[in-house]
């Protein structure tokens, strides 16, 4: 903004009230600049963006024909947002003819404020081709948010493109409604879906010294058996108590869980390792990362058939393998790892592991709790201390895999705050 404001004085005012009113600009041009040097971009929202499948998939006809609207809930607050969209499965460009965002009324509601609403722009222009398997960040648009409020994103996209980037664990309503709808208020007739579509982050101009923590994980971050917009995953409920507390309200927070999710294999999404420069090293303001993972590729080794002492050892190797993986390469980055204990998970139907796979459990855990920058004990947490190999069943989602709510509360009223407080 100052670029536009510290220009010459128009001719016609006198020398000496020139001169002042030159000074006084001077002082607020320098204050302007110093102001946005002390800022920094930080990551206030992402979602780990996956390949849409043929039935979560919007049809090309409702998207070209109409709006969608996507319901997201910042954890920091700013004067100034930027929007990142994702074409990153898509197999080619993808145009996005319009994209706007306003302050939303509330998580689960289409209703904006409409004197907030504000037009995307991409280099100065209002519409955006994102190549095949990418991101593309928007300009910087000055809108003052609030720490743990709801942003609304509004595109209308051209989507004769093949495959859909999205995120179906979103546990957010989303909004498709028929023609051009950008600036309406609300969305009356619209099509709900518990999905997100080609949006994966949203970033904010915070103080600088500011940072985000980067929620790095499976369905149990993704918040499987969490309320739908009721934001009560246990990185939405971290969020709440950094804000409630004034040491961390300087801290963003970025869940990058995706349902089904692996360190070392694909399966629903691309396996850890694979996405970690995109859904860690790539958030802005990230100083440290949380890992929670690791119980899927446990579960599965022996989800079809049981397996031979030597291969659960090797699985156990190889999942140590990928956490030494994920440390190195965020320590490169300056990066600091906080490793997340497995939580129980026996007494699952998907799973039903053995003892065998409570003892591969064990003794990755074991490796956690003494080998990363920092632990969070979330076994400790939800187990039941009279069977420990099982969740505590006011905790449990009733899946004997996944927490409940009330579980995730548990679990992010756990997180030592003194980690991320110098």
């Amino acid at each position: 903004m100052w670029r536009h404001l510290c220009g010459k004085l128009p001719a016609m005012i006198p020398k000496k009230t020139k001169f002042i009113l030159s000074i006084a600009l001077l002082i607020s041009c320098v204050d302007a600049r110093v102001s946005l040097a002390q800022t920094r971009w930080v990551a206030s929202w992402a979602t780990s963006p996956q390949e849409a499948s043929d039935e979560d998939a919007l049809k090309a006809n409702e998207l070209r024909e109409g709006t969608l609207r996507q319901i997201v809930h910042l954890s920091l607050g700013g004067m100034q947002v930027r929007v990142h969209l994702s074409n990153r499965y898509g197999i080619e460009p993808l145009h996005f003819t319009a994209v706007h965002m306003a302050i939303a009324m509330g998580a689960g509601s289409a209703k904006i404020v409409l004197k907030t609403d504000k037009e995307l722009q991409f280099s100065g222009k209002p519409e955006v081709i994102v190549p095949a398997g990418a991101d593309y960040v928007s300009d910087a648009v000055d809108l003052p948010v609030a720490a743990l409020s709801d942003l609304a994103i509004t595109l209308r996209v051209d989507p004769d493109a093949k495959e859909q980037t999205g995120h179906p664990g979103s546990r957010a309503t989303s909004f498709l409604a028929k023609g051009n709808t950008l600036t309406a208020e609300d969305l009356p007739d619209a099509k709900k879906i518990t999905r997100w579509y080609f949006i994966a982050g949203v970033d904010v101009a915070a103080a600088a010294d500011a940072f985000a923590i980067v929620m790095l994980g499976d369905s149990i971050t993704d918040g499987h058996g969490a309320t739908t917009d009721k934001n009560d995953r246990w990185p939405d409920v971290f969020s709440k108590r950094l804000q409630a507390n004034a040491a961390t309200q300087k801290i963003g927070v970025a869940n990058q869980g995706i349902g089904g999710n692996r360190l070392l294999l694909d399966g629903i999404a691309a396996n850890t390792l694979a996405r970690f420069d995109h859904d860690v090293l790539a958030q802005a303001g990230t100083q440290y990362v949380i890992v929670l993972e690791g119980i899927n590729d446990l579960g599965m080794l022996t989800h079809e058939k049981e397996v031979s002492e030597a291969e659960h050892e090797a699985e156990v190797r190889r999942v140590i393998g990928a956490y030494e993986q994920i440390i190195s390469r965020a320590h490169a980055q300056g990066i600091r790892v906080i490793g997340g204990t497995m939580s129980p998970f026996v007494g699952s139907s998907f799973y039903h592991p053995n003892p065998k796979n409570e003892a591969d459990r064990q003794a990755v855990n074991a490796w956690i709790r003494t080998h990363f920058d920092g632990v969070i004990d979330f076994d400790k947490v939800v187990r039941d201390p009279m069977h420990p190999e099982m969740m505590l069943p006011a905790f449990d989602s009733g899946d004997h895999l996944h927490p409940s709510p009330a579980g995730y509360a548990a679990m992010a009223e756990a997180i030592p705050v003194s980690l991320f407080v110098n």
